[in-house]
C-alpha cells in the first residue's frame, strides 16, 4: 500500500471564509472585537473600519503580545508615514494594520487575516 498523499491545489486550502459581523457593526477609525474560528481553535480578532485608505478593513489580533491582554480593539488609530496604525492601550506600542508589525520592535507582530466586505456583511478569512 501507498502511504503518499495527494496534496491540495492552492486554492483548495484548510482555509474558510467566515461572516463575522456586518458594516453597521463597525465603527469608524476604531476597533471591534470578534470571535473567530480557526483551525487552532476560537481566537479573539480586532476588526477595524478605516475609510479613505486605499485597504478600508484590516483584521489583526486582539491579543496584546507584550501585555499579555486581549485589547487591541481598544487601542488609538492613527497613521506613521501614511501607514494606518493602532496603537496598544497598554504600553503604547505601534502596530501597522496592513501586517500586525509592531514599529518599536521588529520581533513583535500581531497575525493578520485576510478581511472584506461582501455587500454589508464583513467576511474573515481562517
Amino acid at each position: 500500500m501507498s502511504t503518499a498523499t495527494a496534496l491540495k491545489p492552492e486554492a483548495e486550502t484548510d482555509m474558510t471564509w467566515q461572516n463575522l459581523c456586518t458594516k453597521a457593526d463597525l465603527v469608524e477609525f476604531s476597533g471591534v472585537a470578534a470571535w473567530l474560528e480557526t483551525k487552532e481553535g476560537p481566537v479573539q480578532v480586532a476588526l477595524f473600519y478605516i475609510p479613505g485608505y486605499e485597504t478600508e478593513l484590516f483584521a489583526v489580533d486582539n491579543h496584546d503580545p507584550l501585555g499579555n491582554a486581549n485589547v487591541i480593539a481598544r487601542g488609538i488609530v492613527g497613521d506613521v508615514k501614511g501607514e494606518p496604525v493602532v496603537a496598544s492601550p497598554l504600553y503604547k506600542q505601534h502596530y501597522r494594520l496592513k501586517d500586525g508589525q509592531c514599529l518599536e520592535d521588529e520581533s513583535v507582530k500581531l497575525r493578520t487575516w485576510p478581511v472584506s466586505f461582501k455587500g454589508d456583511e464583513v467576511w474573515v478569512e481562517a
